[in-house]
């Protein structure tokens, strides 16, 4: 293998469990060598091996207090191996979903998702949307494909009246008529949905719509404030662009 260079070489070291068992356990905090083997399960000179290879990768460093640290390098290709590792975990639901349609800033950080869980039963996932409004406290932010629910108007009419500052956007062709005059809620259209979001101060959502642009409601959730980060900054990539009631 000594004559590869570049991302293959980089993907050779990856291909590794061991070694990328070691680069994670790093990641978390500096380790001497017989930590490593015992964390790892394997033999002083096994670790030994991969440290030595991943030195020479550029990857981890030795400190002078004897622990192993990730090296700027290692830190780098770890942060962006993280989408990878995450869609790779989910390539079945990956394979038939769109997410090439967001922009490539967002694609680009889909490792800060890694921490919500998938749901793909359409029911309950249109349950905990609705829950996630009745319980939020500060706000609730949404990208629908059609006109709010029904049985959710009185409940997010009530909630707003009481402070709860509401956000929507829609499809330009399924805008309510009359919200500019109801309190703390906002509404703006879109030409097209890119994926359902939901969004409060506590829970996020995204489904992301099918390769043939249908939506399944299909999609992650989760509380991890880096995933509702992500989330934060889809919906406002999309309300800038949205056209107001």
């Amino acid at each position: 293998m000594e004559n590869e260079t570049g991302i293959e070489k980089l993907f050779f070291e990856f291909a590794s469990e061991s070694r990328l068992s070691i680069l994670r356990e790093l990641q978390k905090e500096n380790l001497k060598m017989q930590e490593i083997a015992r964390r790892l399960d394997v033999t002083a000179t096994e670790a030994f091996r991969q440290l030595e290879r991943l030195s020479a990768a550029l990857l981890v460093k030795k400190q002078s207090d004897g622990t192993f640290a990730l090296a700027e390098y290692g830190k780098i290709v770890l942060q962006l191996s993280s989408s990878l590792d995450f869609v790779s975990k989910y390539k079945n639901y990956f394979s038939t979903h769109d997410v090439m349609r967001l922009p490539f800033q967002l694609v680009n950080r889909l490792g800060e998702l890694s921490q919500a869980s998938l749901g793909m039963d359409t029911i309950e996932n249109l349950n905990r949307a609705e829950r996630a409004f009745i319980e939020a406290e500060e706000f609730g932010w949404g990208i629908a494909e059609g006109t709010i629910p029904v049985q959710m108007s009185p409940i997010m009419f009530e909630r707003s009246q009481k402070g709860l500052k509401l956000k929507f956007l829609l499809p330009e062709n399924r805008l309510p008529a009359a919200t500019a005059t109801v309190k703390n809620v906002e509404v703006k259209g879109i030409c097209e949905v890119p994926a359902i979001v939901v969004l409060t101060e506590k829970e996020g959502a995204i489904c992301f719509r099918q390769l043939e642009g249908k939506v399944d409601y299909a999609g992650f959730f989760g509380k991890d404030p880096t995933f509702l980060n992500w989330v934060k900054d889809l919906f406002l990539y999309y309300w800038e662009k949205g056209k107001r009631t």
